[in-house]
């Protein structure tokens, strides 16, 4: 099952499980404390449930829950193949250069999940380039180009990622405009002494924005982790080749 598939299922199960925790328990018992405080003479209270009731949480909700698996994903990614950096991977190149074909053999014939990881990739490249070449410096060479399309593919991958934290506040903005506008369109019950209507629709302005502003520092926090861990294995990487490879083929 590939990446995009596993994602949009995340984000199906996401969607219908949040939807059906509102509508069997959010909005009804958000509902009834409305009710209660309407019935005693009080303006909505700031409970929990009462912040969280309109579509537009409910949808920071459901993106949040998405954001967090692709993040956790990736940062789960990493971890899983962190095993890599402490196996010599190389160990038929010893003896002697002629060795590097056996190695690259090994290389290529390690199971698919890991001859994708990026360490593999790299050292695949480096090989072959020496092979090819018989030169130190075109090897080098190719570890930087490796290491920099490396970083330029995490970089590609975490586009997703941006784009649900700027989208999260800006959904919380659509909900403080609709709020405004309910808000005035309910002006003149206001002068007439009920300000009930206007004081809900003012609540659905601030509400959505405090929640979406909330969900957005979760994620930059959740973000920067995995470019933290993103920029530990470009940097692993790269001293892994400096050490197993490079160090070997220029002592030969």
């Amino acid at each position: 099952m590939t990446d995009m598939i596993k994602s949009f299922i995340a984000l199906i199960v996401s969607a219908i499980s949040v939807h059906l925790a509102y509508i069997g328990f959010v909005r009804p018992q958000a509902d009834l404390i409305m009710q209660m405080a309407k019935q005693a003479g009080q303006s909505a209270p700031r409970d929990i449930l009462v912040i969280m009731k309109d579509y537009e949480q409910e949808i920071c909700i459901i993106l949040m829950i998405w954001a967090g698996y692709l993040i956790l994903s990736k940062c789960m990614a990493i971890l899983k193949d962190r095993y890599l950096f402490s196996v010599d991977l190389l160990d038929q190149s010893e003896q002697q250069g002629a060795d590097l074909h056996s190695a690259l053999t090994n290389l290529e014939s390690l199971p698919v999940e890991t001859k994708s990881t990026p360490l593999v990739m790299t050292l695949m490249a480096s090989v072959r380039r020496y092979l090819i070449t018989s030169d130190v410096q075109n090897t080098s060479d190719a570890i930087d180009s490796s290491i920099e399309a490396m970083a330029i593919r995490q970089d590609a991958g975490n586009s997703m990622i941006r784009y649900l934290i700027w989208a999260i506040p800006s959904i919380g903005f659509i909900g403080t405009v609709r709020g405004i506008g309910g808000a005035l369109a309910q002006a003149d019950q206001a002068l007439a002494g009920d300000i009930g209507g206007m004081t809900n629709s003012l609540g659905l302005a601030f509400n959505s924005t405090f929640v979406a502003l909330l969900i957005s520092i979760v994620l930059m926090f959740m973000l920067h982790q995995l470019l933290r861990l993103q920029d530990g294995l470009v940097v692993d990487t790269q001293d892994y080749c400096e050490q197993f490879l490079l160090k070997r083929i220029s002592e030969q």
